[in-house]
């Protein structure tokens, strides 16, 4: 074999090492930019799952509260309005979560929270109420609720700190783009939320 030949096969066998490097290099990228991906969707998955919780409980809550307090209903017709309202956007796709998206899904979940707060309100006013043992039971659920909301929305948020961050960091950003990875939007604050509200079980 010729000095020549030796070294065009030399190349050929460099070339196709380098490709094959390039090649493995990309695919780990787009890999990881899929788990990431995967990551968020199973933190919204699971944001949409204590809010159900959460949309499941009203009913239940309402129609007790509704024994002892049956002239509150503009009340009551508050809280089924809110949830109605929920009830169009909580089956939001991870897929479509823009900002506009997530401020309208906050927007409606924010509509509920101060319905429930009225609510809450209402039966400050009823003694006999506050110690009924399935309205306890119930206050519980919605308490224990409301609190693996903040949990999940925290770990959402984290989720999608880490996928933004590893598709604009470079050169990822030049692959993510191609391969249609773009950024996710966060849970943020309601407005009013620097205040405390003023709710007593």
């Amino acid at each position: 074999m010729s000095k020549g030949a030796k070294i065009g096969i030399g190349i050929l066998i460099g070339l196709v090492v380098i490709v094959l490097i390039i090649y493995s290099s990309v695919r780990n990228m787009y890999n990881g930019f899929v788990q990431l991906d995967e990551n968020v969707n199973v933190s919204w998955s699971q944001v949409q799952n204590v809010y159900q919780r959460r949309f499941d409980l009203i009913p239940n809550l309402v129609e007790t509260v509704k024994g002892y307090a049956e002239h509150e209903q503009e009340t009551f017709q508050a809280v089924t309005e809110a949830r109605s309202r929920v009830g169009g956007v909580i089956n939001l796709d991870a897929a479509d979560l823009t900002p506009e998206n997530l401020a309208q899904f906050q927007s409606a979940q924010a509509g509920l929270s101060n319905a429930l707060q009225r609510l809450m309100v209402v039966v400050e006013n009823y003694p006999q109420l506050k110690a009924n043992e399935n309205f306890i039971r119930l206050q519980d659920e919605l308490a224990g609720t409301e609190n693996r909301i903040a949990t999940e929305r925290m770990r959402f948020n984290q989720a999608v700190q880490q996928y933004n961050s590893t598709i604009r960091r470079f050169p990822q950003m030049i692959f993510a783009g191609m391969f249609g990875f773009t950024q996710k939007a966060y849970f943020e604050a309601a407005e009013g939320a620097e205040e405390a509200p003023q709710v007593q079980f």
